[in-house]
């Protein structure tokens, strides 16, 4: 039997850096299908000349691979007049040996015109636009604390122990300590007190003891550069908030309701939330495909009756360590035992790692329905994706199964 024809006119693009090759597989009413290939320049001239190519050949549906970053120019073009399937490369990759650029668009078209290929989820351009925002202030946040480490790496060479004493040695009163060093690093003998705050004023000994070391001229010099960079860092990531929370000024209601969840405090962790989910659940069709597409659920690698393998995926890259983050928060508290009360029951049998991924989940199925719904947390949010449908029908042996799983005893009703 032979697979059914979903897209009668469609195209597979092959993207690479400086130019694309386009296949358009046009099926007449016999099933037979007919191919045209053409290759286009990456250049904004060449990729709107592919789009009057498309448009004169009626052709509306297109898939293309997500090749790196080269993707990105051609999705913006096509996005406003055709509807286009996202696909991983490892979906509709060809066979090795006989692969060449018009192959794999015809590849590419073949499969979608059967819809063989799953799309990636894409949200809309002013969410995406959050996403890379979101993205790179992570990454700044990234090159902080590198610097922090770097700077404390400098201070240990040169036996200099204010971490020891200090809680932050990024505090107010160890950065007035550091700059007075880097003034003159063969001096230590300055007064400390007027340099310090607060509780550290009882520690003046301590932090006597703490920087007498030796600080070369080449070590003072790096810190130097160090700070220099953190204090860049800093301004440039202040600068970077600004923008966000601009454009994510739109978005005040759902952040508002995602604030309700436990773990979710910051107005940059709701709006980290939503630049990579979006707000708009009706592109997940349940609370179980948002999971398995944020990387917190098992994969599928069965053979022979046999499971091979009940890893979580390596999806959600970004989403999952914030959602970890969250449920780290959540089972510190006491506020909310339906988290703590079932880390705990899954760590004592599967350990911390697997029991964190899943209060992470349960906390992703609680913002699911807050999003669908537009209502703030309750504890009975999580239980929506497990509670079985109504018309449901399960045999007797499958309820005493079920029943001894919940921990009853089963006995006879003549007893």
């Amino acid at each position: 039997m032979a697979l059914k024809i979903v897209y009668k006119i469609c195209c597979g693009i092959d993207v690479h850096k400086n130019f694309v090759v386009a296949c358009i597989a046009s099926t007449d009413g016999k099933g037979v299908t007919t191919y045209e290939s053409h290759r286009f320049s990456t250049y904004t001239r060449g990729l709107k000349n592919l789009l009057q190519w498309l448009l004169k050949h009626n052709c509306k549906d297109v898939c293309m691979e997500s090749t790196g970053k080269y993707w990105i120019p051609v999705y913006n073009v096509l996005e406003n007049d055709c509807t286009i399937v996202l696909a991983h490369p490892k979906y509709v990759k060809a066979i090795r040996g006989k692969k060449t650029d018009k192959k794999d668009a015809k590849w590419i078209a073949d499969l979608f015109k059967h819809d063989l290929v799953t799309g990636s989820f894409m949200p809309p351009a002013d969410i995406r636009q959050l996403r890379d925002l979101m993205r790179y202030r992570f990454k700044l946040t990234c090159f902080k604390s590198s610097e922090k480490n770097r700077l404390q790496n400098c201070l240990t060479v040169s036996n200099i122990q204010l971490g020891n004493v200090v809680s932050d040695t990024f505090g107010k009163s160890a950065q007035a300590i550091l700059d007075k060093l880097l003034e003159n690093p063969a001096d230590t003998s300055f007064d400390l007190e007027p340099l310090v705050y607060k509780s550290l004023k009882k520690k003046l000994p301590e932090l006597r003891d703490a920087i007498d070391g030796y600080i070369t001229p080449e070590q003072a010099g790096k810190l130097k550069v160090i700070k220099a960079h953190y204090e860049n860092l800093e301004s440039r990531k202040a600068e970077l908030e600004e923008l966000i929370l601009a454009l994510a000024a739109p978005y005040q209601q759902e952040l508002a309701i995602l604030q309700t969840a436990p773990g979710i405090r910051s107005d940059f962790t709701a709006i980290g939330i939503i630049s990579e989910i979006g707000t708009n659940m009706e592109a997940f069709p349940s609370a179980k495909h948002l999971c398995s597409w944020a990387g917190l659920a098992p994969t599928n690698n069965e053979s022979a009756g046999k499971k091979k393998s009940v890893r979580v995926s390596k999806a959600g890259c970004y989403i999952k360590p914030l959602l970890v983050q969250c449920a780290n928060a959540v089972i510190k508290s006491n506020k909310h035992p339906e988290f703590r009360n079932r880390y705990l029951r899954i760590k004592k049998r599967r350990g911390h790692k697997k029991a964190i991924i899943a209060v992470a989940r349960m906390l992703l199925t609680a913002l699911y329905h807050m999003l669908k719904n537009g209502e703030n947390y309750n504890s009975e949010l999580y239980r929506k994706s497990e509670v079985p449908p109504v018309d449901r029908e399960i045999t007797v042996e499958q309820a005493i199964i079920i029943a001894r799983n919940q921990g009853y005893k089963i006995k006879s009703a003549t007893a």
